[in-house]
C-alpha cells in the first residue's frame, strides 16, 4: 500500500485499477495515516501550511433544478425562499472586508430571476467597492454568453461540481439535465480563463468505488483550480430521504487522493464535514485540504440555504467568529491566510487576458 502510495506522490499519478486497490483495501490507521501525511506534505510544497479563507455570501436558495439530493430543489415546497438583492450582497462583503476577507464566493440555486444584466450590477459594484479582492460564482449552468459576461464583470472564479462522473449515477440524480451538458460547462469556463471549481460527492446512493475512480479520473483530466469534496448527507424532503449518507472516514481518503493526483489545487474542508464530525474540518485539514469558506449571509437567511439535514450555520461557523474558526485552523497545525488565495499557477492578471484572447 505504501509503495503506491509513494508512486502517487512522486507522479501524481496511477492506474485507475491502482486507485481502486487503494480505495477499497486501505484499512489499517498507519496506512490511512501514511496517506494523509503524503497529502499535506505535497500540499505544503505548494501552499506551505497555509489554509485560505473565503467569505460565503448565499444569496439565493431558489432553484429551477430538482436534483433528487438537494433540499433547495425547485419541487421542494417547505423551503422559505429568500432573494438578497445588490444592496443586501455589498452589506455582506463590506463587513467581510472589515473582518479581512478578500475573497468572496457568491452560492446560490440556479434562479432565473439573477439576469446577466443583475449578475453583472452585482459583480461590478464589488468590483468597484473592493478592486483589492476576488470574486467567486456558484450559479450552476448557464451558457458560453453569460459566462463571458459575466467574465468581463470580473468575476475570477466559478464553482460548478461535476457531482459524479458516472453518466448513468448522474442521469438517476439530475432529473431533465444533461451530463455531457455539464462537463461542457466546465471546459467553457476553463477556456475562457477562470479559475474553476469541480468536485463530487461521497457516499450518494449506488455510487460504487469505481465511480469514485472515475471522479478521480475526470479531475486528473480536467486539472480544475478548484475541487469541492464532501460528505453526502440525506434531506429529509427530497427523493432520496432515508438514504444512507457518506462518511467522514471515506470522504478524507478521497480528499487526500485527490491532493495527491491534482497537487496545486484549491481544496475546501467543507461544511459538511464539520456537520457529520465536530473535527471534521481540522481533520480535512490532515489531509490535504487547505481552503475554508465560513459564511458571511445575514443571519436571517443561513438556516434557509440548507442543502441537506443539519447544516452548520451558527456559532463558529460564521465569519462574525473570525477568532474561532482561526483558533481551530491553528490547533490542526496550520496557518490563517486571508489573502486573495489564489491557484498557485494564476496571477490576477491572468484571467482576464485569457477571455480577451478568445474574444478576439
Amino acid at each position: 500500500m505504501k509503495s503506491l502510495i509513494d508512486t502517487l506522490y512522486d507522479t501524481a499519478n496511477l492506474t485507475d485499477d491502482q486507485l481502486l486497490m487503494i480505495l477499497t483495501e486501505i484499512k489499517s490507521t498507519e496506512d490511512l495515516q501514511y496517506l494523509f501525511d503524503k497529502a499535506v506534505s505535497k500540499k505544503a510544497s505548494h501552499y506551505k501550511d497555509a489554509v485560505y479563507m473565503r467569505g460565503l455570501i448565499e444569496f439565493t436558495n431558489y432553484c429551477k433544478q430538482n436534483c433528487n439530493y438537494c433540499g433547495i430543489r425547485g419541487l421542494n415546497t417547505t423551503v422559505d425562499r429568500y432573494r438578497l438583492d445588490k444592496d443586501m450582497i455589498l452589506s455582506c462583503c463590506k463587513e467581510g472586508y472589515q473582518l479581512g476577507y478578500r475573497t468572496f464566493v457568491l452560492q446560490g440555486g440556479e434562479d432565473p430571476y439573477y439576469t446577466d444584466a443583475r449578475l453583472v450590477e452585482i459583480i461590478k459594484a464589488i468590483k468597484i467597492q473592493h478592486p483589492d479582492c476576488a470574486v467567486t460564482l456558484s450559479i450552476g449552468e448557464r451558457s458560453r454568453e453569460s459566462y463571458v459576461a459575466l467574465k468581463m464583470a470580473g468575476v475570477d472564479r466559478y464553482l460548478l461540481r461535476h457531482e459524479t462522473a458516472s453518466k448513468e449515477l448522474y442521469e438517476s440524480l439530475h432529473p431533465n439535465m444533461s451530463f455531457e451538458n455539464r462537463r461542457e460547462c466546465l471546459y467553457t469556463l476553463k477556456a475562457l480563463g477562470y479559475q474553476v471549481g469541480a468536485g463530487f460527492m461521497v457516499g450518494l446512493p449506488n455510487q460504487t468505488d469505481e465511480d469514485l475512480v472515475k471522479d478521480l479520473r475526470f479531475l486528473k483530466i480536467l486539472s480544475p483550480e478548484m475541487i469541492g469534496i464532501g460528505p453526502y448527507i440525506p434531506h429529509e424532503h427530497t427523493p432520496l430521504k432515508g438514504a444512507h449518507g457518506g462518511t467522514v472516514e471515506k470522504t478524507l481518503i478521497l480528499l487526500a487522493l485527490t491532493r495527491l493526483l491534482v497537487p496545486k489545487a484549491l481544496l475546501p474542508s467543507t461544511t459538511a464535514m464539520g456537520t457529520l464530525d465536530p473535527k471534521g474540518r481540522e481533520k480535512a485539514l490532515k489531509a490535504g485540504a487547505n481552503v475554508v469558506m465560513p459564511n458571511l449571509s445575514p443571519t436571517d437567511v443561513r438556516e434557509k440555504y440548507e442543502l441537506y439535514k443539519d447544516k452548520i450555520c451558527t456559532g463558529d461557523e460564521a465569519a462574525h467568529c473570525r477568532q474561532c474558526i482561526e483558533g481551530r485552523i491553528k490547533s490542526a497545525g496550520f496557518s490563517v491566510d486571508m489573502g486573495r488565495g489564489d491557484h498557485a499557477n494564476f496571477k490576477s492578471e491572468h484571467s482576464s487576458k485569457a477571455l480577451f484572447t478568445i474574444v478576439e
